[in-house]
C-alpha cells in the first residue's frame, strides 16, 4: 500500500508536534526527512525516530527524490519562499500559518498554487478541525442560531511564554500580535459569517512588559471590524494570560449564540481545597488543540491520496493575510482602515 513519504522543515515546538504525528500517527503517511538550521534538532529526531535524512538547509532538503510532499513549520517570514520552491519541484506542501506576512507575498504564494493545480496545497487553519470548532459550524448552516451577525474571540496566550515569545518576535518571526496570534480568529470569522472584511479599527499598548513598545509591537491588542454583509467582529488578543492559554469564541445570530472554550478547562477534574474550587486551565495550543493538529495532516495526507483539494485554501490565506495587515496598519497609524489590498503598503 502507497505511502505518502513527507519531508518537514522547522523542528521548534509546533513542528516538533507535526513531526511526530506524520512519523507515528497516520499509517499511510512516511516521515522521511527533517530539516532544522539548528544542527542538534536534526540529529536528535533522525536518532530517536529513525528517520533517514537530515538536513540544515532547506534547498537541500528539496534535492530529495523520494520526497513526495513537503511540511512547513518553520518562523512565518520563510513561508511564502519555502512555498514556492516546494511548489515549484511538484511536491504537495502543508505550510503552516500565516501564508505571508505582506499582502504582495501572500499574492505570490496564490499565483505559484494557481500554477500548480495538480499538487495539494493546503494551510494550518487547525481550528477548522477542531471538534468544537467543526460542531459549531455545522450548528450555524443547520440554523441553529438563525442567521449570525456578530463573532467575540478571545485569543489569550500564557504569561509565563512572554520571554520566549519576546526573543522570537525580536528576531522577526513573527509578523506582530494580529498576524501571529489572531489570524486563526479571523479565519475563523470568515468561516463562520462567510463574508469578507470591509473596515478596522485596531488598538493596543504595552501594560505588563514594556519590551513589546520596544519592538513596535503590542502586548495585548483589540480590533472591531465591520464585514461586508454589516457583520460585526470583535477581536482580542494578548501575551500576558495569568490562568493559561485562553481561546474563546461566540457565535451570536438572530435567534440564539454559540460559545465555544468560555472556560479553558485542562480536564473534567474539579479540584477542592481550602483556596477554593479549582479548574486547571490548558498551558498552550499543543495541548488545547492537539487532536486538530492530527487532524489537519490526516486531512492533508489523504487529500493527496485521494487525489482532492482540501477544504482551507490559499485564497483563506490571502483573505486573513490581509486582514491581519489592515489590523497591523490600523494599530499603526492609530485609525480606521478600509480593508482593501490596494489600500496596503507593499512591503
Amino acid at each position: 500500500m502507497k505511502k505518502i513519504k513527507v519531508g518537514i522543515v522547522g523542528l521548534g515546538r509546533l513542528g516538533r508536534k507535526h513531526a511526530e504525528n506524520l512519523a507515528f500517527r497516520i499509517p499511510r503517511c512516511e516521515l522521511t526527512a527533517v530539516c532544522s538550521v539548528i544542527e542538534e534538532e536534526v540529529q536528535e529526531v533522525m536518532e530517536a525516530w529513525n528517520i533517514p535524512y537530515g538536513y540544515t538547509k532547506y534547498e537541500e532538503m528539496l534535492e530529495n527524490k523520494e520526497l513526495d510532499a513537503i511540511f512547513i513549520a518553520s518562523p512565518s517570514n520563510f513561508h511564502c519562499e519555502q512555498i514556492k520552491q516546494a511548489l515549484s519541484l511538484g511536491l504537495h506542501v502543508f505550510s503552516e500559518k500565516p501564508l505571508g506576512l505582506y499582502i504582495k507575498e501572500a499574492y505570490d504564494v496564490h499565483q505559484a498554487v494557481k500554477a500548480h493545480p495538480n499538487q495539494v496545497f493546503m494551510l494550518g487553519f487547525m481550528r477548522r478541525y477542531d471538534r468544537s470548532y467543526m460542531a459549531a459550524k455545522e450548528k450555524i448552516e443547520a440554523g441553529v442560531i438563525g442567521e449570525p451577525f456578530l463573532i467575540r474571540c478571545y485569543g489569550l496566550d500564557p504569561a509565563n511564554k512572554m520571554d520566549s515569545f519576546l526573543k522570537f518576535a525580536r528576531a522577526n518571526y513573527s509578523g506582530g500580535l494580529f498576524l501571529d496570534m489572531s489570524i486563526h480568529d479571523f479565519d475563523l470569522a470568515r468561516w463562520y459569517l462567510g463574508t469578507e472584511a470591509k473596515e478596522v479599527w485596531a488598538i493596543g499598548g504595552s501594560y505588563a512588559r514594556p519590551e513589546f513598545d520596544e519592538i513596535e509591537d503590542a502586548e495585548t491588542g483589540a480590533a472591531m471590524v465591520r464585514f461586508e454583509n454589516n457583520s460585526i467582529g470583535i477581536f482580542v488578543a494578548g501575551r500576558n494570560c495569568a490562568h493559561g492559554y485562553h481561546i474563546e469564541t461566540e457565535i451570536i445570530g438572530t435567534k440564539g449564540t454559540l460559545r465555544i472554550g468560555t472556560v479553558p478547562e485542562r480536564n473534567q477534574v474539579v479540584i477542592m481545597k481550602d483556596e477554593g474550587v479549582i479548574q486547571e486551565c490548558v498551558d498552550g495550543f499543543l495541548e488545547r488543540f492537539e487532536q486538530a493538529y492530527l487532524s489537519e495532516a490526516e486531512e492533508f495526507i489523504n487529500c493527496i491520496l485521494q487525489n482532492r483539494k482540501p477544504g482551507v485554501t490559499v485564497e483563506d490565506g490571502v483573505q486573513s493575510t490581509i486582514l491581519g495587515y489592515s489590523c497591523k496598519k490600523s494599530f499603526e497609524m492609530r485609525q480606521l482602515i478600509e480593508v482593501k489590498a490596494e489600500n496596503m503598503i507593499y512591503e
